[in-house]
């Protein structure tokens, strides 16, 4: 066997392992799972627990299908297997690790912002984009009864008994998605890692197979099975410590998906910015005469500069900038900040008032908050999130004072009326190609917390977001910011 499978095996040794050893403790204070009146009572009224089997023949040509896409978008960024980049890919093939993604180019000034900014590197990155995991939306009753009907496969009643039996307890009663005939090198290979649970067949009812290679009903996926929610939480006894502790981590826990949840809701309900002209990337080379050289001057150092440093100075003093994104005035040329008509520098809680579904940036940061949901997100959701953050990225490019017209790029000449109007036309076409992706992305983050967690949770959470009080998440923190302009050009 393989040291990459012998990995895996050892894997799923453990996994059942801490499994069974949970399935004891449980039992001590509840009903056995297979029961699930007890664990129904936990969960939300609309989200009874069950299992949706969706056939092999069904799951496997999704996932190829969202495989196949990820890569024809991914494909100009993709770096040759000779590059050094890859060096690490011989030595797992001589593990027979098959897999033949590679790194995305650092340097290619449409993809690399995969790298840089939401650390899609090496040639895990793209891997990770794609691999595949069910909707988790199946579980929520309402999408369930308009979809199960077409996926849940045939088998008799005896099988379905003990596939039924073997789920339930591996999802401590929580039920999930089940891909039939999934196997151990599924597993971060075809699937998500992430929330992927085997579902052992039982010899005996409550014995795993001892052999666990090939013996499995399939992979299930359940937010609530990797978030613990089986687990019970006594809301009247604010005394035991070990369940404060729990709570407040899970607390800590549900804060980020809280926060993008707001984000995305502030930019679907805010009045786009649609005279901003991509000049942030302008205002990172801004260096009027006597100012210190912009710290970002050596961003996207590979590609030449199509305009003069004077055309750059110009055009950013022509009318100042109106940027109203956290993480891009973060690297403003320190000249050029004051010349910002939404503040010099920006808090992260600021994000919530000024992020604006006019934005480049808020598209392709679309991504980000799309990965934070991997494992338990519609796939095809991801391919076109990923479709719209690279055509945002392009026009971010195109609209910048950068020549990247060799690697495929055209060139939208803002520092001309001309240009600014090519971009303003863009910028609105992208703006409506996004609005149905982001408010898919939302319905996805409400559906996903209401399964992952317990309601009193998500309303407990709220303190850790912005606006309700004592913390804001774990993401960073800048500066001040004056009040948001809405002027025209």
């Amino acid at each position: 066997m393989t040291s990459s499978r012998s990995c895996k095996h050892l894997i799923l040794l453990i996994y059942l392992s801490i499994s069974l050893q949970l399935q004891v403790a449980s039992s001590l204070s509840s009903p056995s799972p297979i029961t699930s009146n007890t664990d129904a009572a936990m969960l939300s009224s609309t989200l009874t627990p069950k299992i949706i089997t969706i056939s092999e023949i069904i799951w496997r040509k999704a996932a190829s299908n969202h495989s196949q896409r990820i890569r024809q978008l991914l494909q100009p960024g993709l770096t040759p297997l000779e590059h050094n980049f890859n060096s690490g890919k011989s030595k797992r093939r001589q593990q027979h690790y098959i897999d033949d993604w590679t790194a995305l180019d650092p340097v290619n000034p449409i993809y690399n912002f995969l790298i840089e900014y939401y650390g899609l590197k090496g040639a895990k990155g793209p891997r990770r984009l794609a691999r595949w995991a069910p909707d988790p939306k199946l579980l929520w009753e309402e999408h369930c009864n308009e979809m199960a009907s077409s996926i849940v496969s045939s088998s008799s009643s005896v099988e379905k008994e003990q596939l039924y039996k073997a789920a339930m307890k591996a999802s401590h009663g929580l039920g999930g998605v089940l891909l039939e005939n999934a196997n151990i090198d599924d597993i971060g290979g075809t699937l998500h890692m992430r929330g992927g649970v085997p579902v052992p067949i039982m010899v005996e009812e409550g014995d795993p197979q001892e052999d666990t290679e090939q013996q499995l009903h399939g992979v299930l996926y359940n937010p609530a099975v990797f978030y613990n929610r089986h687990l019970p939480l006594n809301n009247n006894n604010n005394n035991d410590k070990d369940d404060k502790e729990r709570k407040q981590q899970l607390l800590k826990t549900i804060a980020p998906f809280q926060w993008y949840t707001s984000i995305l809701k502030q930019t679907l309900n805010s009045d786009p910015i649609l005279h901003c002209y991509g000049l942030h990337e302008w205002a990172m080379q801004y260096h009027p005469e006597g100012a210190d050289p912009p710290p970002s001057a050596k961003y996207q150092s590979s590609l030449n500069l199509r305009v003069s440093r004077q055309v750059i100075n110009d055009t950013v003093e022509r009318k100042g900038v109106r940027c109203t994104h956290v993480d891009a005035l973060r690297f403003f040329a320190p000249a050029a900040g004051p010349l910002n008509h939404h503040g010099a520098s920006l808090q992260r809680m600021d994000q919530l008032r000024l992020e604006q579904k006019g934005c480049v940036h808020a598209h392709m940061d679309l991504l980000k908050i799309g990965l934070k949901l991997q494992g338990f997100i519609d796939s095809e959701l991801m391919v076109d999130i990923l479709e719209v953050a690279l055509a945002a990225r392009k026009l971010d490019v195109e609209a910048s004072p950068y020549d990247a017209t060799e690697y495929g790029a055209g060139i939208v000449p803002i520092e001309t009326n001309e240009g600014r109007k090519v971009y303003r036309e863009r910028q609105i076409g992208l703006m409506q190609r996004a609005e149905s992706v982001r408010q898919r992305l939302l319905d996805a983050y409400e559906v996903f917390m209401k399964i992952a967690f317990d309601e009193s949770l998500l309303l407990g959470s709220d303190e850790f977001v912005g606006g309700r009080g004592k913390r804001t998440p774990s993401v960073v923190d800048d500066n001040v910011v004056t009040s948001k302009s809405n002027t025209g050009d």
